[in-house]
């Protein structure tokens, strides 16, 4: 089943094409014009704001919190009815050094606060901490895609191996 989109779009291949191509886009606009430099670190109202600039040509949706409950494979998300609570939550955690970012970053994982585009947004919101408390940015080209998405994977049991992927401290 495809999302709901406002290019009309059912094939699935294609609607993931055109939010590759308009994120993207959307994303150079998004650090070129130094939108990021107005908004807080870590909070939600960033990731929401990042999600609505990449997402919100595509999308009705984009930048509000979901109200569907989410799986993937065996793993639920936060419920839909508590996501609010779980987020506001999230947003509270520390983010003084590396190890709170990345925790932060992999609650607001299990959070899940969106229906679509929730990692693509909170790559850019977790470099968006990184670059502000830490000075530093993560060079994604850099990552090896599958061994992450395995990390992250395991992120809530465990989240020393997606520590690996990032900055030291």
């Amino acid at each position: 089943m495809t999302l709901e989109n406002k290019f009309g779009l059912d094939d699935v291949a294609e609607l993931a094409r055109v939010e590759e191509r308009t994120g993207k886009k959307n994303a150079l606009e998004l650090f070129a014009g130094g939108r990021l430099e107005n908004f807080s670190a870590g909070t939600f109202a960033t990731l929401a704001e990042i999600h609505r600039v990449l997402f919100g040509e595509i999308y009705d949706f984009a930048g509000k919190l979901r109200t569907v409950n989410l799986f993937k494979g065996h793993f639920r998300f936060a419920a839909a009815i508590y996501l609010a609570e779980v987020v506001a939550q999230v947003e509270k955690l520390p983010q003084k050094n590396f190890d709170e970012i990345v925790t932060k970053y992999v609650e607001m994982n299990v959070a899940h606060p969106f229906r679509e585009g929730n990692g693509r947004s909170m790559r850019i919101w977790l470099d968006h901490i990184f670059k502000t408390e830490l000075g530093v940015v993560v060079d994604w080209s850099r990552v090896d895609k599958t061994k992450y998405l395995s990390a992250m994977e395991l992120s809530p049991i465990h989240d020393a191996p997606i520590k690996k992927f990032w900055p030291t401290r």
